[in-house]
């Protein structure tokens, strides 16, 4: 394991965390967008994954304002919540609004992490007066933080409300159940009522 001795080599650490993450988000973002039914969702996600190729590219600039190689290093954080993302988009939904509500959910828990970490980033290199890794870092931090309310303007208007449905149709359903059963019920008492007079 390296010895972090500077804020330098601190940002270089964490620039190399945050170029694995991203590496992995160019492989995860179109599973997610696939998993979609929301077109609306799906071209949102479709839309960040060019985002994220550029965020790629933005890091290598970094690096070489750094005057350090391009590498990765396991980003441990984005591993854990895309495996999270792929074990809940395999899970049997009876509601495509259920589904994409539970894709927005991954997705936005992923924006987070990112926002923080850049957050982090930006800081360091501001204080290191390294002007121009702040502004490429900056400039992707801002496409996060659209992405992240993007991603809340469609849960609110569309897919939260299409996934609540899914519970009004439950809910109608069981009363439906529930009143048919009253009503079985009452006429299986009101027959044994007749039968008890003869």
């Amino acid at each position: 394991m390296a010895t972090v001795d500077s804020l330098t080599t601190l940002l270089v650490d964490e620039l190399r965390d945050i170029n694995d993450a991203e590496k992995r988000l160019t492989k995860a973002i179109p599973k997610l967008a696939k998993a979609s039914t929301s077109d609306e969702l799906r071209g949102a996600l479709e839309s960040h994954l060019s985002e994220t190729e550029q965020h790629v590219t933005r890091l290598e600039q970094a690096f070489e304002h750094l005057d350090e190689p391009a590498r990765r290093k396991p980003c441990a954080g984005m591993r854990g919540l895309i495996e999270e993302g792929d074990e809940h988009i395999k899970e049997d939904f009876e509601d495509d609004g259920l589904r994409d509500a539970t894709i927005i959910g991954a997705a936005q828990r992923v924006e987070h992490y990112e926002m923080a970490a850049y957050g982090t980033a930006v800081a360091h290199a501001r204080l290191l007066g390294q002007t121009e890794v702040a502004e490429l870092l900056e400039e992707t931090l801002a496409e996060e933080k659209a992405a992240d309310r993007k991603l809340t303007d469609i849960a609110d208007g569309v897919v939260n409300l299409d996934a609540a449905a899914a519970d009004d149709f439950s809910g109608a359903d069981q009363q439906r159940h529930q009143s048919m059963s009253s009503q079985g019920r009452s006429t299986a008492s009101s027959t044994s009522k007749r039968r008890t007079r003869r």
